[in-house]
């Protein structure tokens, strides 16, 4: 199994957003991104529209239609509130993603605590699962986590990458890439499917898919989108998926 790449799109309607302009365009972007290869999109609609527009959702809905993109996956991630949850009934994405965070936060920072959250969660994943979504669970790098979220009802877990992309201490990356493996093989083990997400880069990836490599899709936005600008957004999706073991 290789992994596959979602490319997260917040980051370009983030700069779009600056100016009351159309572009960048988000969905055209989205477009170069699967002409290149990406496995899927990712958003994350906040409340507030500080980067994705609830237009936008739809715009990216509407263009995952097309015949030309069959197969390819809409992952929509954010927290559980009745808004978030009625956009995702409207929408019918393949994946949603739960995270656990305040609005106010400027990204995801942590994972769930599942056994504190278990009876919301288990409602939530049921309320899902009946417009046939899959259901992935944001979690730290913990394998405790990986029994109470299948419970619940998850299908995944994204496992919270930051801590391992953070540091560039030798041992101390050594120390966070361990404890995501343990939580990998952890859920893997009980039948969930693995993700992974957040501070990933076309050097840190490589090591994370050797150790881990029954992650089966990394969600990857604020990186790719950096070095686009260097390369191109094609080029930039090519050089990721390649850090993911793809043959392009």
């Amino acid at each position: 199994m290789t992994t596959q790449l979602s490319v997260n799109l917040n980051a370009i309607a983030f700069l779009r957003n600056r100016r009351d302009l159309p572009w960048p365009s988000v969905t055209n972007l989205a477009r170069i991104c699967l002409d290149a290869g990406a496995v899927g999109l990712t958003v994350h609609p906040r409340p507030d529209e500080r980067h994705i527009r609830t237009t936008d959702v739809f715009e990216l809905r509407a263009l995952l239609n097309e015949p030309a993109y069959k197969g390819r996956e809409f992952n929509i991630e954010g927290y559980p509130d009745e808004r978030f949850l009625g956009l995702c009934e409207q929408i019918r994405p393949d994946q949603v993603t739960l995270v656990p965070d305040d609005p106010a936060q400027a990204t995801s920072d942590h994972g769930w605590g599942i056994p504190q959250n278990d009876g919301m969660l288990g409602e939530i994943c049921d309320r899902i699962h009946r417009f046939d979504a899959r259901v992935s669970l944001f979690v730290d790098a913990d394998p405790d986590q990986a029994g109470p979220a299948k419970t619940v009802g998850a299908d995944r877990v994204e496992l919270y990458t930051g801590p391992y992309g953070h540091t560039f201490d030798a041992v101390k990356k050594a120390e966070e890439l361990g404890k995501l493996k343990a939580t990998a093989e952890a859920a893997d083990a009980v039948g969930l499917g693995v993700n992974a997400g957040h501070d990933l880069t076309i050097d840190n990836l490589p090591p994370l898919v050797d150790a881990a490599p029954m992650i089966v899709e990394v969600s990857i936005g604020h990186a790719l989108t950096a070095d686009a600008l260097t390369h191109g957004y094609a080029k930039a999706v090519r050089l990721y998926r390649q850090a993911c073991g793809q043959n392009v």
